[in-house]
């Protein structure tokens, strides 16, 4: 069931966005680490409300309090422990130096976290990197390391007087409640040097609707693009889109693009697009949600009944979701996570420990829920050679 919002879309400002989702009360973080589990049980939680711009296909929640945001160095999402997630980012910040010939330049960051993207820029082309990042953990390796600096901050254009030749960030504008002013700076601080390259990464929405991929709306995402959605913001914002893109098996959403000039920009950017697929899948998700969610709370209670031993693998912010949506508590005990910051965590909110995936040769779980597909052949490997025989299903 959908319902009609008073709220302004945020990224071309059409009114009354469609309400076609509701989540009550989980936690606003999914990536903060919690290390006793009375304190993750009881973090701060919100409501999402999910709402859709028809006309320019964006996705927001319009319950987001952006008062409820804090991020400190207790938050980590980083991928880069998984050899699959190495391989795209490595091949990703290739593609990136081989096409805009990014080499013996300066590079900006935003929402670096502790800098394994900038690094292999810096690298692969022999960059100078500025990282900005509040949730940044100094390190003597990155202090010696002449080709990069790294702030615990985050409004990078009050901290340095050059412009960059490129600017970046990666899975940082899904957080951002006001998409608009935020790219606006961005487009000021370069002025008037056009050959910057601003390149963006983010959550693909068009992704989580055909894959019906619940477990990747989480309330700290309060933006959800579409690549219309995306191109939109940017040209509304004084950027030439060069090329948008769907990678990482259509998970992430790119958008690579030059700044033009202010008064090229385009106010109005949804009339000549036919959204109507993503109209209809925005329908089809509304009701295939709840759906989902009723099918998987049954499997647990059968699981259960029957006594066998469920863990989930992957405390990222899909895990996260799946647990505190359904309701895990007393039908999960442990999920997996090859990240070793996580280890000896609980998850937020559901309160489950994190264990590395070493435990499972001694726990030898009958059931194992992976969060992610995309890791599925990693995980069945690791599983082989530690001599697991659970059964796997993916979320």
């Amino acid at each position: 069931m959908t319902t009609e919002s008073s709220f302004a879309c945020p990224v071309c400002n059409t009114p009354n966005m469609q309400v076609f989702v509701s989540i009550p009360q989980v936690p606003v973080h999914a990536n903060l680490l919690w290390s006793a589990r009375d304190d993750a049980l009881n973090a701060a939680k919100g409501d999402i409300e999910l709402g859709y711009c028809h006309h320019c296909g964006h996705m927001y929640n319009v319950a987001f309090d952006p008062a409820t945001m804090q991020y400190t160095q207790a938050y980590e999402n980083s991928l880069h422990f998984s050899p699959r997630f190495q391989a795209y980012a490595e091949a990703l910040a290739q593609g990136l130096i081989d096409r805009y010939d990014l080499r013996h330049k300066e590079i900006v960051e935003t929402g670096s976290g502790q800098g394994d993207f900038l690094r292999l820029l810096c690298d692969l082309g022999d960059n100078r990197g500025w990282g900005f990042d509040s949730a940044y953990v100094p390190s003597q390796a990155d202090m010696e390391d002449e080709r990069l600096t790294f702030v615990q901050g985050f409004d990078w254009w009050n901290s340095i007087e050059q412009v960059p030749d490129m600017f970046y960030t990666r899975h940082v504008l899904e957080h951002i409640e006001t998409p608009q002013p935020f790219v606006q700076v961005i487009r000021e601080k370069i002025g008037e040097r056009p050959d910057t390259l601003v390149f963006f990464e983010m959550p693909n929405m068009a992704y989580t609707l055909r894959a019906l991929a619940i477990w990747d709306i989480i309330y700290e995402h309060c933006s959800y693009y579409t690549a219309h959605s995306l191109a939109c913001l940017f040209e509304r914002t004084g950027f030439k889109v060069l090329r948008t893109d769907e990678t990482y098996a259509g998970q992430f959403l790119t958008i690579e693009a030059y700044p033009t000039a202010m008064e090229a920009a385009v106010s109005d950017c949804g009339t000549a697009v036919d959204l109507s697929l993503i109209s209809e899948q925005v329908d089809a998700f509304a009701v295939e949600f709840n759906q989902k969610v009723t099918e998987w709370q049954n499997r647990l209670t059968v699981w259960q009944r029957e006594g066998k031993k469920v863990v989930a693998w992957g405390a990222g912010s899909k895990g996260v979701s799946f647990l505190n949506i359904l309701k895990t508590q007393d039908q999960i005990e442990y999920i997996i996570d090859i990240n070793p910051r996580k280890e000896g965590k609980f998850v937020v909110g559901s309160g489950q420990q994190i264990v590395p995936p070493t435990f499972l040769a001694d726990y030898q779980p009958d059931i194992v829920i992976l969060m992610n597909p995309i890791y599925k052949d990693e995980i069945r490997g690791m599983m082989a050679e530690m001599g697991v025989t659970a059964e796997y299903f993916v979320a």
